[in-house]
């Protein structure tokens, strides 16, 4: 099977549960809309690593491009509540402009689904923003500094995600087993899924044809 679109998803605000879509504007600062609302507290930036039952929280996007939670607008009174009971008694949704500030690494994670087969668990649990299909088995591990092109979408797939704690929850009961975790770092030497970062700007669809090619230059990892 060729190379292919075959997820993409959004994350409106960082360290919830994400939206799927079926097309995505990508510009330099990832998908359009993606973590743009966080969780922070007194003690600063609050993620699912500490809090996990934020994760239980699902973000959409509405009108105007507001990011939603669970229906609500993110700076509705009962969203307020609703993080601070999974989250702690300081914390409360911000917005973030800046990338340096809503992105932990890069604005992309791009996972393919040989690696998630190989994985041999829910796809979710990984987050990512871009899953190519028609991928070999774990194929992706030879794409480190490599491009992604899809359409007029240029991505450079910078370098392996470390995976953390996150990934040993359930997207669905969070309930934990931490030998998920266990198993990413004995099978695949702790990484999945790509850190990628935006070369050419491109809207993209599920369904759109993709390749790999070798970058230009050697890309410093």
């Amino acid at each position: 099977m060729a190379l292919h679109v075959a997820e993409l998803w959004r994350y409106p605000v960082k360290s919830m549960g994400g939206e799927p879509l079926q097309s995505a504007e990508v510009g330099a600062d990832g998908i359009h809309g993606d973590r743009l609302v966080q969780v922070q507290d007194v003690n600063g930036l609050v993620t699912a690593r500490t809090r996990p039952a934020l994760l239980g929280l699902h973000a959409t996007t509405g009108a105007g491009d507001a990011a939603l939670v669970d229906g609500r607008r993110w700076d509705d009174v009962d969203v307020a509540r609703d993080v601070k009971t999974a989250a702690g008694p300081t914390a409360a949704l911000v917005k973030r402009d800046s990338p340096q500030e809503r992105f932990d690494i890069l604005p992309l994670l791009v996972a393919t689904d040989g690696a998630i087969a190989a994985f041999g668990q829910d796809g979710r649990r990984l987050r990512p923003n871009i899953v190519i299909g028609g991928v070999a088995g774990l194929t992706e591990r030879e794409w480190e500094g490599k491009l992604l092109v899809v359409g007029e979408l240029v991505v450079l797939l910078h370098s392996l995600r470390g995976r953390c704690i996150v990934t040993t929850y359930d997207p669905d009961t969070l309930s934990q087993d931490v030998d998920v975790l266990r198993d990413i770092r004995r099978r695949f030497d702790g990484t999945l899924a790509l850190n990628s970062a935006v070369v050419r700007p491109g809207i993209i669809s599920v369904g759109d044809s993709a390749e790999v090619v070798d970058a230009p230059v050697a890309v410093p990892r």
